[in-house]
């Protein structure tokens, strides 16, 4: 340190050196926060890129040996999405009054329900790619973070997807939701298995064996 230095940091009010630690940490704090969320950012472009890959591997198998396609891809898929935690919170408070038996069957169903739904139209809608453009730390927990995603259609459309990750208790970051259009997709079907409660008079086993994940998004315009 410069004479200089010495003689403007002796000369410095209390007030004055309370305002420059406090500067200095949230210096600190904001290129911890960012170098945290390029870290997680990178976690999910590596999965996603593998995900993607495994999938053009795999998708001829589609229609010509389904259960090596779905085993894989769920094997895949389990590197970075929590099904257990999504459906247990698609199931809500009953969740709670459920067993363990109808927990882990619904995991299942709802598990296999949206890989019949949504993989064949990856299937069907030609090549795709996806890119990874941002994480953000959420600002009441740095146990919680939401990454953005664009996906691009083989026609140039670009759709947003957000996806929302947790740090679990081995310190992976994990999908526990996702949203989609703008459409918050564990909120839709945690009104739905709601809705369909109501419509079963509580009946847990009923919601489950009719259980369907169809969603009506509105896709934004072309262009």
């Amino acid at each position: 340190m410069t004479n200089d230095n010495k003689v403007q940091l002796k000369r410095a009010t209390p007030a004055g050196m309370l305002s420059l630690i406090f500067a200095l940490v949230l210096a600190h704090s904001g290129l911890v926060q960012a170098s945290q969320e390029e870290e997680i950012r990178l976690t999910v472009k590596e999965n996603v890129d593998e995900l993607v890959a495994y999938f053009n591997k795999e998708k001829n198998y589609y229609e010509s040996d389904p259960e090596r396609f779905f085993k894989n891809m769920d094997t895949a898929l389990a590197k970075i999405v929590d099904f257990r935690r999504i459906a247990a919170r698609v199931m809500g408070k009953h969740a709670r009054k459920a067993d363990k038996d109808q927990r882990n069957r619904f995991v299942e169903v709802f598990k296999n329900s949206l890989f019949e739904t949504y993989t064949k139209t990856l299937v069907e809608s030609g090549t795709f790619k996806i890119r990874v453009v941002k994480a953000t730390m959420n600002s009441r927990s740095d146990e919680r973070a939401s990454v953005d995603l664009e996906i691009e259609s083989d026609n140039g459309n670009v759709y947003p997807v957000i996806y929302s990750m947790y740090r679990n208790d081995d310190g992976r970051w994990m999908m526990e939701n996702v949203i989609v259009f703008g459409v918050n997709i564990g909120l839709a079907f945690r009104d739905r298995f709601e809705n369909q409660m109501r419509a079963n008079r509580g009946n847990v086993d009923a919601v489950i064996d009719t259980w369907d994940v169809k969603l009506d998004l509105e896709q934004p315009k072309e262009g």
